[in-house]
């Protein structure tokens, strides 16, 4: 008696938290992710062994070295039970993707630099560059510049010396 049923709230969508670098995944891709991390779920229990990482990765189109797989391993595995659950290997994911654009901004960035496409950089492209776009330098700015960069001495800033 003078009891309403009240309507039921309208249900709140709250974001999931994965940990660092992660608000750059989109739903889609965390189901891409959540799909491939199933397949490799053996127990069906909610986790990965250490071993299938790699396995993982490669699926999603990643390709992370022995170390960078370690050092995930490492980042994880603080127990060392041998297992990864599904959040830390998103956070593990969206790292990777993190470092995987910063690599690709730093090749944009070579690119510009080597003007002829050889894949080395030198003097007169890095003079080009340094002194007719952006900040303008003096040939003298340049040439320490150059000096620095060259570890090698060759005369030219190869990808790696970048």
């Amino acid at each position: 008696v003078g009891y309403e049923k009240r309507p039921e709230p309208a249900p709140v969508a709250r974001p999931t938290s994965y940990g660092v670098g992660c608000d750059q995944l989109t739903e889609e891709l965390l189901e891409e992710l959540r799909e491939a991390f199933s397949l490799f779920d053996s127990g069906c229990d909610g986790v990965i062994t250490t071993k299938a990482l790699g396995a993982v990765m490669r699926s999603l189109g990643q390709n992370p070295t022995a170390a960078e797989l370690q050092d995930m391993v490492n980042e994880v595995d603080a127990d060392g039970a041998g297992v990864i659950d599904f959040p830390a290997f998103v956070t593990l994911f969206a790292r990777k993707m993190s470092d995987t654009d910063s690599e690709e901004e730093i090749a944009e960035a070579f690119r510009v630099f080597d003007t002829d496409g050889t894949g080395r950089i030198s003097a007169s492209e890095l003079r080009h560059v340094m002194t007719n776009l952006g900040e303008k330098l003096t040939d003298e700015e340049v040439d320490e510049m150059m000096r620095e960069a060259d570890v090698d001495g060759d005369g030219a800033v190869d990808y790696v010396d970048f």
